[in-house]
């Protein structure tokens, strides 16, 4: 389970950012939270602001760091041969200040395994300039250790310094040998087979993303489908049935493969929706892309949503309200506050303009966060059970927080002015 997401200089987030699920002292909703060792960590993270407040870049950060994890045992090296050229991905800094537009970023977690595999607690990042990885750590902490943390690797480019003494012997020689400037260790590791390291990658490997404020995404996420959807009656009975929770007039699906003669990588479907029909004991059906924007949004959604509930992992949505009522975004988000649906304590973290999912009687204070940039275009991030008002009070668990939110007392809403498009010095007609 993630507890801590760490970031600094990730586009329009300059200064260090702290996104942390672990639970504070708070005493509403106590039931939900998860404790693994010695972690009490929270299942939901909800982020609210203002249109270009930041919101989606700190998904952005997360889904950078995850990337990088993921591909960079192919960064680096040198090559003449323009097919097979080495590349990398940077880093977009905050481009308003001089001093940080060329200065390195840096990324870092703090994550816990389960119980059954010893509930350890990791704590890895890396840190990179224009050159590549200027500083890598990964450190450990048993469920015995509370909290006190041990080496497993440590480098630091600027210091020549490489510390891979919690890994076995034999592999060291292999890391030191095929490591670039443009490479973690964590992924090279893994390429290598290094159990330690693979660990690591994987559980990135596992977090899933989804962004709705982008159209490019959105077309792919449309043409996915679930794993054995065309040849598991049971995959696609288990679609319908999440399909109902919030219309029932779905019974089924057909679904036929496209012949293709192109050497396409994957295959394609046609996939109708099967419905009941008035009247009568028939049914008919409809192409899927006909249904309705919301019912689309929640087909793609299932993949993600069934992947994290079975592994336990994480799902990242940008903008999850965007085309769903407010009462299916409440269910969604239940999903995961419910121990017995989410049995392998799977989490979200979540973007939305929806304030109707500040009522009190869903999310806890230190669920709910905010993101405000002021004006030299800075974003910040916070809890709303850290927010201090004028008054130099804490928010009560009593208070009104979407209407409390909605007249700027938590700040993170938009300054807006009159929306004056037409006024101005009318053109003489000759």
């Amino acid at each position: 389970m993630l507890l801590q997401f760490n970031f600094k200089n990730y586009k329009s987030f300059r200064d260090d950012t702290t996104l942390d699920l672990t639970a504070t002292k708070i005493t509403e909703f106590s039931d939900r939270v998860v404790n693994v060792g010695n972690e009490k960590i929270l299942p939901v993270a909800a982020i609210f602001g203002a249109n270009a407040s930041g919101k989606s870049n700190v998904q952005d950060a997360f889904r950078f760091m995850a990337t990088y994890v993921i591909q960079s045992f192919a960064f680096g090296g040198e090559s003449n041969d323009k097919k097979n050229k080495t590349y990398s991905i940077k880093p977009t800094p905050f481009l308003f200040d001089i001093n940080s537009a060329n200065a390195e970023s840096s990324f870092e977690v703090y994550f816990i395994d389960s119980e059954e595999s010893g509930a350890k607690t990791y704590n890895y990042g890396f840190v990179l300039d224009k050159d590549g990885v200027a500083e890598e750590w990964l450190n450990y902490a048993s469920k015995s250790a509370r909290g006190k943390y041990k080496t497993i690797f440590y480098r630091n480019i600027k210091e020549n310094e490489l510390d891979l003494s919690g890994l076995p012997a034999k592999s060291r020689e292999n890391i030191e040998i095929s490591l670039e400037k443009e490479t973690l260790i964590v992924s090279l590791g893994a390429k290598l087979k290094i159990k330690k390291l693979k660990n690591i990658r994987d559980w990135f490997v596992n977090l899933n993303f989804a962004n709705f404020g982008e159209p490019f995404e959105n077309l792919i996420m449309s043409r996915l489908i679930p794993d054995n959807f065309d040849s598991d009656e049971n995959v696609r009975h288990n679609v319908v049935k999440y399909l109902s929770s919030f219309d029932d007039s779905i019974v089924d699906f057909n679904i036929e493969k496209i012949p293709d003669d192109r050497d396409a990588v994957e295959d394609r479907f046609k996939i109708e929706t099967v419905h009941k029909m008035i009247g009568s004991d028939g049914t008919t059906s409809i192409p899927l892309h006909d249904e309705s924007a919301g019912t689309l949004k929640m087909f793609s959604l299932y993949p993600a949503l069934h992947d994290v509930l079975e592994t336990g992992s994480v799902l990242f949505i940008d903008e999850l309200n965007a085309r769903l009522h407010p009462l299916l975004v409440r269910n969604f988000i239940i999903t995961f506050l419910n121990p017995e649906i989410n049995k392998n304590h799977a989490q979200l973290v979540f973007t939305s303009h929806d304030s109707w999912q500040l009522n009190g009687n869903l999310l806890r204070r230190d669920e709910i966060w905010f993101t405000e940039k002021n004006s030299d275009g800075i974003s910040s991030l916070y809890s709303l059970a850290d927010f201090v008002d004028e008054d130099g009070t804490k928010i009560r668990k009593d208070e009104n927080y979407e209407k409390n939110y909605l007249l700027g007392k938590y700040g993170a809403i938009p300054s807006l002015k009159t929306l004056d498009l037409i006024r101005g010095d009318t053109l003489e007609q000759s």
